[in-house]
């Protein structure tokens, strides 16, 4: 969904509004799933990257600009734990038990006509 808002800096508000998002490359150097006895799956990511498209603009009381952008995360690292409850009463389900997840790098480029 696009992500649209506003924040206040200094002498005023900076309306923003980021439209369009795409993910263009997701890389998945290491990851592994591992049953855990009696409670359910474990996944862990390594090193992962994602990178997204998007129009952008913005506009404050002084100037406005748009134009669209690339952002790159990389060193993302992602472990997750799913319960599978064993009885045999119904259909299998899955729940997220817990999630951890880092990220170490963000690169952002608003390409616009300022």
């Amino acid at each position: 969904p696009d992500l649209t808002g506003h924040e206040k800096f200094g002498l005023g508000n900076v309306k923003y509004n980021i439209s369009r998002i795409h993910v263009t490359a997701v890389e998945l150097p290491s990851a592994s799933i591992s049953l855990l006895p009696g409670s359910g799956i474990k996944l862990v990511i390594g090193n992962a990257s994602l990178t997204l498209d998007m129009n952008w603009n913005i506009r404050t009381w002084m100037f406005k600009d748009s134009g669209r952008g690339t952002v790159h995360i990389s060193k993302v690292f992602v472990t997750a734990i799913f319960s599978t409850p064993l009885d045999n009463t119904g259909p299998t389900s899955i729940s997220l038990t817990s999630c951890r997840t880092t990220s170490g790098d963000v690169e952002i480029k608003l390409n616009g006509k300022s």
